[in-house]
C-alpha cells in the first residue's frame, strides 16, 4: 500500500444530525471515526434560523448553534472532524476506497454515508437573499411553519409534498396561497382534492413567481405573473415556502450503490442502514425522502454506527461490540 494512502476503520461522509450522531456512537464504540464535513458543514440545518422541534431544547436553538454543539460532542469522544469533501469513491472491490478533494486516497473498513439532500429552489436572486437572511423563505413547512401562525404565506409547488405542506400550513396560517405553474396538479387526486377543499387555501394555476418582496430584512410579499395572461400582481405574505422537491447528494455513488429513480440510496434491508455493498451504510436524508427531519436523521445516524460496529465485529473477532454504545 502506498505511503500516501490513509487507512481508517470508520469513515463518515457528511455532517449534519445524521453524520454527527453516527460519529458520536462510532467514537464511543472505539471505531476511531474520521468525519469529512462536506461542502456545507453542518448540513441543511445551518440554513435554519430557529429549531424548536428537536427534543432537548425547550427554548429552541438556531440550526448553526445546534450543529456546533453536535460537532463538539462528537469531538469530545475523539472523532476526527475534517474539512473537505469526498469527490470520488470505488466500492467495487473488497477495500472501500474514497478520494478527498480529488487528491487524498483513503481505504476504509466501513463507510457511513450522511451526505443528505439539498432542497430545490427557484433560483431567484430575491429568493436567495431572504433565504440567507432567514427572513421568510423556507423549504420546510414542518420545520418553519410554526413561526407563521396567524399570518399569510405563499407556497410554490404542485406535487404531493407541496399539497401536504400547504395543508399543514393551513392549520397554522390565516391564508395559504398556492402557486401552480401549470393548469393542473402533479399530485395524486386525493392530495389535490384535499387542498382544493381547504377553505383558507387559495390555488393560483398557471402562475409563477417573479420576485420575493421584502423590506431588506423580512419578506412582505410575493410578486407573481400569470403565464397565460402575462398579468402580474403582488400577494401580501410574510412567508414564502418552496416545495418543488429535493435532490439527494448521492451522485458520486452512482454505479456502486442501488439508487431509486430520483437518486435516493435504497436500503438493502428495510429497518437497517445497510446498502447493497457490505460495509457501506447510509443515514439521514440521502436515503429518506419521506420524513426529512433532523430527529429522524439523527436516529438513522445511530443505526448506521451500530450496524457498522456489528459488521466490524463479525469480520474481526478481536473487535468487540462495546456495551457503552447503548448507554
Amino acid at each position: 500500500m502506498s505511503e500516501n494512502i490513509e487507512k481508517v476503520k470508520c469513515l463518515i461522509i457528511g455532517s449534519g444530525p445524521a453524520g454527527y450522531t453516527a460519529a458520536i456512537y462510532a467514537a464511543r464504540a472505539n471505531m476511531k471515526p474520521v468525519l469529512y464535513q462536506g461542502t456545507q458543514p453542518g448540513g441543511q440545518l445551518t440554513t435554519t434560523n430557529e429549531v424548536e422541534n428537536f427534543p432537548g431544547y425547550p427554548e429552541g436553538i438556531t440550526g448553526p448553534a445546534m450543529m456546533m454543539e453536535l460537532q463538539k460532542q462528537a469531538e469530545r469522544f475523539e472523532t476526527d472532524v475534517r474539512d473537505g469533501w469526498i469527490t470520488k469513491v470505488d466500492f467495487s472491490g473488497s477495500v472501500h476506497k474514497v478520494w478527498v478533494n480529488g487528491e487524498k486516497e483513503i481505504h476504509c473498513d466501513t463507510v457511513i454515508i450522511s451526505t443528505g439532500a439539498s432542497a430545490k429552489y427557484l433560483g431567484l436572486e430575491s429568493e436567495q437573499k431572504y433565504l440567507k437572511l432567514g427572513g421568510g423563505v423556507s423549504a420546510c413547512a414542518v420545520c418553519d411553519g410554526f413561526f407563521y401562525r396567524n399570518q399569510e404565506v405563499v407556497i410554490v409547488g404542485a406535487g404531493d409534498s407541496a399539497c401536504e405542506e400547504a395543508h399543514y400550513l393551513s392549520k397554522l396560517c390565516t391564508k395559504v396561497t398556492m402557486l401552480v405553474r401549470r393548469d393542473e396538479f402533479r399530485a395524486s387526486k386525493i392530495m389535490a382534492e384535499r387542498v382544493k377543499n381547504t377553505e383558507n387555501i387559495e390555488i393560483l394555476f398557471n402562475t409563477e413567481t417573479e420576485e420575493v418582496i421584502g423590506d431588506g430584512q423580512v419578506v412582505t410579499g410575493v410578486k407573481v405573473i400569470n403565464n397565460q395572461t402575462k398579468q402580474s400582481h403582488l400577494i401580501p405574505a410574510t412567508g414564502f415556502f418552496v416545495a418543488i422537491g429535493h435532490k439527494p447528494n448521492t451522485d458520486i455513488f452512482k454505479g456502486f450503490l442501488d439508487l431509486d429513480e430520483t437518486g435516493y440510496i435504497i436500503n438493502a434491508k428495510p429497518g437497517t442502514s445497510k446498502t447493497n455493498i457490505d460495509g457501506v451504510f447510509v443515514s439521514g436524508d440521502a436515503a429518506d425522502h419521506v420524513y426529512r427531519q433532523a430527529i429522524t436523521a439523527a436516529g438513522t445516524g445511530c443505526m448506521a454506527a451500530l450496524d457498522a460496529e456489528r459488521y466490524l465485529a463479525a469480520k474481526d473477532s478481536s473487535f468487540e461490540v462495546s456495551t457503552s454504545t447503548y448507554n
